[in-house]
């Protein structure tokens, strides 16, 4: 069994097929499904999808990328939408410098107020990071979920950030997603953080509809591909993917809830 805790079924790149891609998924034993919403115009869509099939869950939050313009009222929505039965936590949110699309210090600002939403909540957080390593292990390590009470902070998903990085997010309790990027050929840093970071750490996600495995590289990604990661990664630590699938879904459920992930 396995788990994809990273992908965007919501976007219109799906809606066309999305009852085949659900079933492909199924199909390659992915039996859980986690959507991040990235902007609050996209957070019914994302809960109406979770709703809609019994495998999918969902996660409320504001995208570095979508935080420039944002109603006075913004929190207060994510904090109702929370409430909602399928949501497991706050996310997407992070830094986002690689694209220009709202000011550093606007990121910050919202990114530092729904760590500590997701603290007051006690649910976990799904991280975005594009190159802004410095910047997001300070804002964590600022936060409340850093302090040792709290047993499951959130993930970095989609990690491709340094070596450092990760030691950072894993020793404040973070785990780490790995998606399409970790099987390039070119990507050798990312294999190492991969293969040498504890097990218990350690979440395949697809970030679908981007960042497809090597295989279907160019293509659009989907949930089902999330096993062609898994099995890279288990070959990786010298693992049979089998038990490796198994182990990072025991993760995925520690982290996001044991009832959503084995119902």
């Amino acid at each position: 069994m396995l788990v994809d805790t990273h992908c965007h079924l919501d976007f219109d790149k799906f809606a066309e097929d999305l009852d085949d891609v659900i079933q492909r998924a199924v199909a390659a034993d992915v039996r859980k499904m986690i959507i991040p919403a990235v902007d609050l115009e996209g957070i019914p869509q994302v809960l109406a999808v979770a709703e809609k099939y019994q495998w999918v869950y969902a996660a409320v939050g504001v995208h570095p990328n979508s935080t420039a313009d944002l109603p006075p009222d913004w929190l207060a929505q994510i904090r109702t939408y929370a409430s909602h039965h399928k949501v497991l936590a706050i996310g997407e949110i992070g830094l986002d410098y690689y694209w220009d699309k709202s000011p550093k210090a606007v990121q910050q600002a919202a990114f530092t107020a729904q760590l500590q939403l997701a603290y007051e909540l006690q649910k976990p957080t799904i991280i975005h990071n594009r190159e802004a390593d410095e910047d997001v292990i300070r804002l964590l390590r600022q936060s409340p979920l850093a302090n040792e009470e709290v047993e499951k902070p959130g993930v970095l998903h989609s990690f491709m950030g340094s070596w450092n990085t990760a030691v950072d997010a894993v020793e404040m309790g973070f785990y780490l997603g790995f998606t399409g990027p970790v099987t390039y050929p070119k990507n050798e840093s990312l294999r190492e953080v991969a293969r040498e970071m504890p097990m218990d750490r350690l979440l395949v996600e697809t970030d679908a509809p981007f960042l497809a495995p090597q295989s279907q590289r160019g293509r659009r990604n989907e949930p089902a591909y999330v096993s062609e990661i898994a099995t890279f990664i288990a070959n990786l630590r010298g693992l049979n993917p089998a038990i490796f699938a198994n182990m990072t879904t025991e993760n995925a459920a520690c982290l996001f809830g044991r009832d959503a992930i084995y119902r």
